[in-house]
């Protein structure tokens, strides 16, 4: 009889193994499914099966003493044992900055509440990267370099206190919201249009490159503007085998996770927060790093919210380091001004990137690509497939060659995006983007579905459009651009104009469908239009098209 049990506990064990091997390979080739390039598979962190808790070293529940010593002891206890995993159980722990240790997991469990300290003494400046620039910033509450086999686990929240960190605008708040930050102290500004924590930060904001002081260069410089220096909640830097698997990382000073330089990098079951007025608040930024996979995962927060860059004008083409090998599936994104957005930092180029099945609702853009002359680099072998979004307050899919380091509803409120029709040397600061494949995707309202801006000197290039489906208020502006391909469009569009074509070569609409009735539906201009192919649809474009009178003979085929 004891046998019998023997030899069924064996079987139960051996198929509870099989089933769970079996799950975990679905659930890996479900995410390797259909991926248009070569990729090794992301190796995860080995972490040693060793736990303490955070209690275990003195931590004070409540949020009113500071743990700081507490997460330092337990790490360095982790790390003196080769690693492993520190417990993080319910309660709410206020603490100072977290160093990371290699082979260490942090596991918040559900209940637990990390609450970074509103003290900024707590955070000294250090020599780091932010918005693609070497530059000085103050440590991250999260803050990790030169690491190998990182891990964030269990559903518990990280907070990094972003409200004692921002600047607000007044124009994006409530008048009882805006009444309520002015009463809590800080500063105005000389408009009473915007609030600041404090008068070193205005001090700091006052001859800023949005959120960099080029003009310091000396440590000594940065300390006088220490409260301007707000780091971004998470920063892992040079590192390998990096996770972040199913907590909330929300309200950070600046941005809120900045992998940079990581190879193996997987984002996956996590939420991302912060309020929507929140300055430069992205969810996560991906930055220079190699084998990433981002998945089931959801965003609302006050800028973009899944960021491929690679540096900084020359800063980034020194570093030299692409953003490449990257799988962004199966994502949320309620709010932000981007849905997944390229750029505008991609010195160091940004290739192999494949999108699919995520939703967009209510971000300022849904598909953001932007650049601007003096950043160099390359942007290549995209591929996007599966998109939905609702509500894109701007453009559906936007490709802005003239980024200003504003919002593009900010841009659009100031008179729309820039067009120059004046061609620059090319050089290593001029930035390029080609082979980027877009299919399957709808646009439930918009402001524009489709904005393709390349530069003269540097046109987009082969850029193919499938199976779209679209109702918005605008149709496609196609503006200094080379091998557009656009097919199987159903547009539903309120302008009487639909597509407007400046500058454009190469370009072929395919079973295009769309509302307007007037006779200026497609509107071609430009002298430097060449072979522009509008003979692969139904519709007669001939008697709906007006082609301007400098556009070249024959540039167009009906």
């Amino acid at each position: 009889m004891k046998t019998n049990r023997k030899n069924l506990l064996c079987v139960a064990l051996a198929s509870f193994a099989l089933s769970f091997n079996t799950a975990s390979a679905q659930k890996s080739a479900d995410t390797y499914k259909n991926i248009e390039f070569k990729m090794a598979e992301v190796q995860e962190p080995v972490i040693p099966n060793y736990s303490i808790n955070l209690k275990d070293f003195g931590a004070v529940n409540g949020g009113y003493v500071l743990n700081t010593k507490a997460f330092a002891d337990a790490i360095d206890a982790l790390s003196k044992k080769g690693g492993g995993k520190l417990v993080i159980p319910p309660g709410i722990w206020l603490t100072g900055p977290i160093i990371l240790k290699s082979n260490i997991e942090l596991h918040a469990e559900r209940g637990a509440l990390i609450k970074f300290s509103t003290d900024k003494s707590l955070y000294p400046i250090i020599e780091t990267s932010f918005e693609g620039l070497n530059t000085w910033r103050c440590i991250s509450p999260i803050y990790g370099k030169n690491l190998e086999n990182i891990a964030f686990t269990g559903n518990g929240v990280w907070d990094g206190s972003g409200e004692a960190w921002r600047q607000v605008k007044k124009s994006k708040l409530t008048d009882e919201q805006w009444k309520k930050f002015v009463a809590s102290g800080g500063v105005l500004n000389e408009k009473k249009d915007s609030w600041y924590p404090s008068e070193q930060y205005l001090k700091g904001a006052k001859g800023a490159d949005q959120n960099i002081r080029l003009d310091l260069k000396t440590k000594e410089d940065f300390e006088a503007i220490h409260d301007f220096l707000r780091p971004v909640l998470v920063s892992i830097q040079n590192s390998k085998r990096v996770l972040f698997d199913g907590p909330v990382f929300q309200n950070s000073p600046a941005w809120n996770i900045h992998p940079l330089l990581i190879e193996d990098l997987i984002v996956r079951n996590i939420t991302v927060r912060n309020p929507w007025f929140s300055q430069n608040g992205d969810g996560l930024d991906v930055e220079s790093c190699k084998n990433v996979v981002i998945e089931n995962s959801s965003f609302d927060v006050g800028d973009d919210a899944i960021c491929i860059k690679s540096g900084k004008d020359k800063d980034g083409r020194d570093r030299g380091v692409p953003c490449e090998n990257i799988i962004v599936k199966n994502n949320i994104v309620y709010h932000g001004h981007g849905g997944v957005t390229v750029g505008s930092e991609m010195s160091g180029g940004v290739k192999n990137l494949h999108v699919s099945n995520c939703t967009f609702m209510g971000t300022d853009v849904g598909l953001r690509f932007k650049s601007t002359r003096g950043r160099g680099g390359v942007v290549e072998n995209i591929y996007i497939s599966d998109v939905f979004m609702t509500d894109i307050p701007s453009q559906a899919i936007s490709f802005d060659l003239y980024y200003g380091g504003k919002s593009i509803a900010e841009t659009l409120a100031e008179g729309g995006n820039t067009v120059s029709t004046k061609a620059i040397p090319v050089n290593e600061e001029t930035p390029q983007f080609k082979n980027i494949v877009i299919k399957n995707i709808t646009i439930k309202g918009a402001q524009q579905a489709v904005f393709l801006q390349g530069l003269p000197e540097m046109n987009l290039e082969n850029i193919e459009i499938t199976n779209l489906i679209a109702k918005a208020q605008k149709g496609f502006s196609i503006i200094d651009a080379n091998g557009i391909k656009i097919s199987n469009a159903q547009l539903d569009i309120e302008a009487k104009n639909a597509f407007e074509i400046y500058n454009t070569k190469n370009l072929s609409l395919k079973n295009i469908e769309f509302n307007p009735s007037s006779s200026n539906a497609i509107t071609i201009n430009g002298e430097a239009s060449k072979n522009i192919d509008l003979s692969g649809s139904s519709a007669n474009f001939s008697k709906t098209t007006t082609i301007d009178k400098n556009v070249p003979k024959k540039a167009v085929k009906f």
